[in-house]
């Protein structure tokens, strides 16, 4: 059994796919895809993703708005959040946190927004999911003066080693995404080869980041075994070896228990 740790299932276009999303999460069952985390990227899907949740008892969702979401937008609040996560299947906080690649201009909303998620995690005691781009030393800066007893993921991560073991230290996986399938993530296996297998999970991210060999397309869940098999090769271990040490780590940081994860 995988899980795919990473994903925006509201954000797939099922416009021409029979079935819609069923069809997607058929395919995904059929590779042995069988556990599904969907993220929010602002309050609309937060809320949305409730519904969704309560549709599919193997899909669980976050609360938060993703560092890149600012549109004349309010910062959202730590009031918002905390309301939002007390939905059922919600085990998580974000996305959330920094990314001065893509928008550096609005740094001081970003980081505003990041320390209210983190309060929110805090309060709620439920782990924290982080995007960090070119943010290497305020993202773990703020992880240290807020620190979190649920702990959380670095997800899709893209960078050193030092900010991973960094991570590692506070409490935080380290996922990895189709990102470590291309040819130019030389740098980014070396620290897949690096990270303790107690720390790791997959993910696809999708719909974005499809990984080899089916780059260019929508990325979907059940391509979250490309990345898992890179990475156990990459470990010199079985794809059934990781397949059981990255659920059995999902379920650990997300508080989810085994027997609810198999029904």
């Amino acid at each position: 059994m995988l899980v795919d740790s990473h994903c925006h299932l509201d954000h797939l276009d099922l416009t021409d796919r029979e079935g819609g999303l069923s069809a997607v999460l058929a395919d995904a069952n059929a590779r042995g895809i069988t556990q599904f985390l969907s993220v929010a990227v602002d309050l609309k899907s937060s809320a949305s993703l409730v519904d969704l949740t309560a549709q599919h008892s193997n899909i669980y969702s976050s609360v938060g708005v993703h560092p890149l979401q600012k549109v004349d937008q309010p910062v959202p609040t730590v009031e918002q959040l905390l309301s939002l996560a007390e939905a059922p299947n919600v085990v998580a906080i974000g996305e959330t946190g920094l990314d001065n690649f893509y928008s550096a201009d609005t740094h001081q909303w970003q980081r505003d927004s990041f320390i209210n998620h983190l309060r929110a995690s805090q309060q709620c005691d439920k782990p924290i999911i982080i995007h960090t781009r070119d943010a290497r030393e305020e993202t773990i800066d703020l992880l240290r003066q807020y620190p979190l007893s649920a702990g959380g993921v670095m997800h899709c991560f893209t960078e050193t080693w030092e900010m991973a073991e960094a991570a590692m230290e506070l409490g935080f996986y380290i996922s990895f995404s189709g990102i470590v399938t291309f040819n130019s993530a030389a740098d980014l296996r070396d620290v897949v080869r690096r990270v303790p297998l107690e720390r790791l999970l997959v993910e696809t991210d999708s719909p974005w980041l499809a990984p080899v060999p089916y780059r260019g397309r929508q990325n979907e869940p059940q391509y979250v075994l490309e990345v898992a098999k890179t990475v156990a090769d990459l470990k010199g271990i079985s794809i059934e070896q990781l397949a059981e040490i990255t659920t059995q780590n999902f379920l650990r940081l997300f508080r989810i228990p085994a027997l609810k994860a198999e029904a």
